[in-house]
């Protein structure tokens, strides 16, 4: 059996398409003072915080380690909060701060212009129809993934 050409490997095109994707993105986040993972993170905790540090780096396709560090940085900034689980003092919730937020306005102008550049340049409806059959893919895969999944494989497609 031989193996597909790279050209056409799903993992390779993938990340082809992504870094084709961020290449638009990745100045205007920076513009903003934060790597693609603190924007990440900040997203998530914006749409639908807070959660503990376990459950956002699942949510942001991080790792335990680089969650931690990335943490570290937004709160240092201001960006974010750290505060005792009211039902488990062991835990910590962590939520976006209201400087975190003011960020994410500010740069949302400029984020909803690259998506619309690239929806006028590849067409809504395909963008849409993409969308939905990589989330279909994606459960497939988490589906099949259990516990034997590799979060390095998870850190490195989505970053």
């Amino acid at each position: 059996m031989t193996l597909r050409y790279t050209h056409r490997a799903f993992p390779i095109v993938l990340l082809r398409a992504r870094e084709a994707f961020m290449m638009h993105l990745r100045p205007v986040i920076a513009e903003h003072g934060c790597t693609e993972q603190q924007w990440r993170v900040l997203r998530i905790l914006d749409e639908s915080g807070p959660f503990d540090a376990t459950a956002l780096s699942a949510r942001a396709c991080l790792l335990t380690p680089s969650m931690t560090r990335i943490l570290k940085a937004l709160e240092e900034r201001g960006l974010i909060t750290r505060k005792q689980d009211g039902k488990d003092s062991r835990r910590l919730k962590i939520d976006i701060s209201a400087k975190g937020r003011k960020l994410i306005a500010s740069a949302s102008p400029a984020i909803e212009a690259v998506y619309a550049r690239l929806e006028s340049a590849y067409g809504v409806e395909k963008m849409e129809a993409l969308l939905g059959m990589l989330e279909e893919l994606a459960l497939i895969g988490e589906g099949a993934r259990g516990e034997e999944g590799d979060e390095a494989d998870l850190e490195s497609a989505a970053a």
